[in-house]
């Protein structure tokens, strides 16, 4: 494949052509291979079953704000590895969850994962499964296909003035009995959150924020709900044009 060809693919498809070109100049040696690695590798015998894979296939769509634009729905998971393949992944909490039935006591594992570049896209779901492994990899999944452009902004009066990667305005979130808010801080203030928002916010890509909780906080999978459901609160806010340029608001990516 040429180098003509390959730039005009998504990023996640240029990497996984690119990688098989590298090995074989290698002579296949194989060295460890991450999650990400493995999604990557997986794209180069993906074959889409969706209009919007086949765009993606084809080169007419190479970013994930195109993909959002042509207002076609994402099921595939390999349409979100070729356009972000820079997605970082955790594994929040796993739960063991135990029924007695007729035929004796039945396990099965409930997982919350997160996934995000850490420059404006992140996503979360849960998942269950008979094995850890397998609950794991359903919840990633899902969370890919969950996955949100955030908003943020300079909105602290603390702030200097110029883009920041705070949050642009006072927003709550709540899941269960657990609600955050989170609040503009200056930049370098850092995250003044709990270790499961903050764990959330870092895939995120936000840098700077502070917040304030309320309810059963110690219940980590409404924790970290609430913080995500707070990120999506601010896309369902209107702002003016005004209000966009004086906060510095800027949706989705701000590193290229």
């Amino acid at each position: 494949m040429s180098d003509e060809e390959i730039t005009q693919m998504a990023p996640g498809l240029v990497q996984a052509f690119a990688a098989q070109e590298e090995n074989e100049e290698q002579g296949g040696r194989r060295r460890r291979r991450t999650a990400a690695d493995e999604a990557i590798s997986a794209l180069r015998t993906w074959t889409p079953k969706t209009r919007l894979g086949r765009e993606v296939m084809a080169g007419r769509i190479v970013t994930y704000e195109q993909a959002l634009a042509s207002g076609l729905p994402i099921r595939e998971v390999e349409i979100v590895d070729a356009l972000i393949p820079n997605l970082e992944d955790e594994v929040l909490k796993v739960n063991m969850v135990q029924r007695m039935t007729d035929s004796g006591r039945r396990v099965r594992f409930n997982v919350m994962a997160c996934v995000g570049n850490k420059d404006g896209y992140v996503g979360l779901a849960m998942a269950k499964g008979k094995e850890v492994a397998q609950a794991i990899q359903k919840a990633l999944t899902a969370a890919k296909l969950n996955i949100i452009q955030i908003q943020r902004g300079n909105g602290s009066w603390e702030s200097s003035v110029g883009p920041g990667t705070s949050v642009p305005f006072k927003v709550q979130g709540q899941a269960g009995s657990t609600r955050v808010t989170l609040m503009p801080a200056p930049a370098g203030k850092g995250l003044v959150i709990g270790e499961t928002g903050k764990r959330v916010l870092t895939l995120a890509g936000v840098s700077d924020v502070l917040s304030r909780t309320k309810g059963q906080t110690r219940t980590t999978i409404n924790y970290a709900a609430a913080t995500f459901n707070a990120l999506a609160a601010i896309n369902r806010t209107r702002v003016s044009d005004s209000q966009r340029a004086e906060l510095f608001i800027h949706k989705g990516r701000l590193l290229e």
